[in-house]
């Protein structure tokens, strides 16, 4: 891919309308939210969010993620995009509350952002981040996904009326439309909701709907900090900010590495108030504003990631009526969805996992550990994960080292 990219030339001849950047901008902010929101105020919600709270959540880091992108991209003149942890979101919904509700979630989240500055500020602990084997990071990202990529299933079973017709659509998206399949679902699972709604007599308040923040005080506990801030931070860097910078990588950008890691902290710790989990360097959507499709120009590929931003910010403050939408849907629609958008991010995580022939057997105890979805002293299986692939890997590899020097 590198070479490809590395042969495109810097610029084309004559100006260059500015029509390509601008429309992959604006396609690369809907896709982003679309595909994933769900996820997002799933985790909030699991982890003590009321519905509002998980709005305003939503709300937050959908406009910092705007905020972050327009920041980057209009400093360094490069197509650089932020999102928001899916991952990370996805890990809330397997970690569930903590001691402390919502307060104790929320301070996690502020140090999560905390750590990710320093990690920005602070060269070696990068290094040590990325000294991780890839294996055990991904197949814990793949078993904290495992349950929710059960979503379309259990859902087919328990609500088939509402649910098939969001598979179907996907499905049918996957084989002609593959970018769009995620979006498209969406669209049919908020008809579903309508309908429901209609049929049910249920009324909307409309309130619910008014953009608002709700701001919480952070409460700091150690058990948070460790069942929350700590994998969260993991996720969000091996799964987001290091496949983030090789996507790029691979289409010819260099990103500024620590400016781009201290922006995203920046913006994680003031959306942690507000219930926002984190944001971070996009990976899938960095292609869609930094490759081709945003015209042949790689000089004003910026300008889509402005654009992204700008309309990723649009789209934030009309987040309550997402919300909304989603606390209205019947029984099995909205995991659905949000399982059939991480099926991607399951495949690939669960690939890498595998990939090192020398680390299946810590990968597969890593994956175990967290789709048991066991909690010991109150701390979520992820962490428990970790330690438990790293040890077993590092006594696989002391054996093997010993057995080479003798």
């Amino acid at each position: 891919m590198s070479s490809q990219h590395a042969s495109e030339p810097s610029s084309s001849p004559g100006p260059q309308p500015l029509a390509q950047p601008i429309s992959a901008g604006f396609v690369s902010a809907l896709v982003a939210f679309t595909s994933s929101f769900v996820v997002v105020l799933a985790g909030l919600s699991a982890v003590g969010a009321s519905p509002a709270q998980a709005s305003s959540g939503l709300m937050a880091v959908t406009i910092l993620m705007g905020v972050g992108t327009v920041v980057l991209a209009w400093w360094s003149r490069l197509p650089i995009t932020v999102a928001w942890s899916t991952p990370g979101a996805a890990l809330l919904v397997t970690t569930g509350a903590v001691e402390g509700g919502w307060p104790a979630a929320v301070g996690a989240f502020f140090v999560t952002g905390l750590l990710i500055v320093v990690t920005g500020l602070v060269p070696p602990l990068g290094d040590l981040i990325a000294r991780i084997p890839t294996s055990v990071a991904q197949a814990m990202l793949a078993g904290v996904l495992l349950q929710l990529c059960l979503g379309p299933i259990t859902g087919a079973v328990a609500n088939p009326a509402g649910v098939i017709p969001v598979v179907l659509v996907w499905l049918v998206g996957m084989r002609f439309f593959p970018r769009w399949a995620v979006p498209a679902a969406f669209l049919v699972a908020a008809l579903v909701v309508v309908v429901h709604v209609v049929s049910s007599g249920v009324e909307v308040d409309a309130a619910t709907i008014v953009p608002r923040l709700e701001f919480v005080a952070p409460e700091f506990t150690v058990q948070a900090i460790i069942g929350i801030s700590l994998p969260l931070y993991l996720v969000t860097m091996a799964s987001q900010n290091v496949p983030g910078m090789a996507v790029m990588k691979g289409l010819g950008y260099d990103v500024p590495w620590r400016r781009a890691i201290v922006v995203t902290g920046v913006g994680s710790v003031i959306a942690a108030p507000a219930g926002g989990h984190g944001i971070n360097l996009a990976a899938i959507s960095a292609a869609l504003t930094a490759g081709p499709e945003a015209g042949p120009d790689r000089d004003r590929r910026w300008i889509a990631s402005v654009t992204s931003g700008f309309v990723a910010i649009v789209i934030g403050i009309g987040a309550a009526a997402f919300g909304t939408l989603v606390t209205l849907a019947p029984e099995g629609v909205i995991a659905a969805v949000a399982g059939l958008a991480l099926f991607g991010t399951f495949a690939s995580s669960l690939k890498a996992s595998l990939e090192d022939v020398d680390d299946i057997i810590p990968a597969v105890v890593t994956f175990a550990v967290v789709a048991s979805g066991i909690a010991i002293g109150g701390v979520s299986a992820a962490f428990w994960a970790l330690l438990a692939g790293l040890l077993v890997r590092f006594v696989l590899r002391l054996g093997k080292r010993r057995r080479t020097n003798l």
